[in-house]
């Protein structure tokens, strides 16, 4: 039975129609669960078999299964951060240090640290954003300064963990390690670039 196409090719139908219903009714009303659900769909519309997709999950498993554990790490590290208020005294000291013209480049080196340790654009944002917003305010600096300065921070030190990369190293069959030293001298280099705008922001 696991190798007859016609269980994979059904149940792709059948999400499949259930989509076309979605979006009749809905419009490109997007939402998780129905990106989630049209995946679902073309994996099973595009995969011979159960036996093939059980065999392309262990493959791709086996390349990304040591990061993916490490996620509900992180939520949990970022929970920590938050409740205990460390991120508060962190980002606190980046702003005493501040001067209009300098604050985009503290908020880009703040939020490139704590990206290391929580490599979560959106949690990231909803801890910092808040507190850097009303420094902005307080030394007059346009409000886009620190909202683009914690997104760049937040992109910046993900080179160093290259979770981005995770889709095309299964494709490739590659590990991080691999790719790691190259994604280093790209973080030096627009570590650099990056610092450099905001101070050139700053300075305008």
């Amino acid at each position: 039975m696991e190798q007859l196409r016609i269980f994979t090719l059904t149940l792709g139908v059948l999400l499949g129609l259930y989509l076309v219903l979605y979006f009749g009714k809905n419009g490109f009303d997007l939402t998780l669960d129905i990106v989630n659900w049209t995946f679902l769909c073309l994996i099973m519309l595009l995969v011979g078999n159960a036996r093939e997709l059980a065999g392309l999950i262990s493959r791709g498993g086996r390349t990304v299964g040591e990061v993916l554990l490490q996620y509900p790490l992180y939520a949990g590290i970022i929970g920590m951060l938050s409740v205990s208020g460390l991120v508060d005294t962190f980002s606190q000291f980046f702003i005493d240090i501040s001067t209009p013209g300098t604050l985009g480049l503290w908020t880009f080196l703040a939020a490139g640290f704590l990206n290391i340790f929580v490599p979560s654009g959106g949690g990231q944002f909803a801890v910092m954003a808040p507190m850097f917003a009303n420094a902005a305010d307080a030394l007059q600096v346009d409000q886009s300064v620190v909202i683009m300065a914690i997104a760049y921070g937040d992109q910046w030190t993900n080179l160093i963990q290259p979770f981005w990369a995770i889709p095309l190293l299964a494709v490739a069959g590659l590990k991080i390690r691999d790719i790691l030293g190259y994604t280093f001298v790209t973080l030096v280099l627009s570590g650099i670039t990056f610092g450099g705008t905001m101070l050139i922001v700053g300075a305008g």
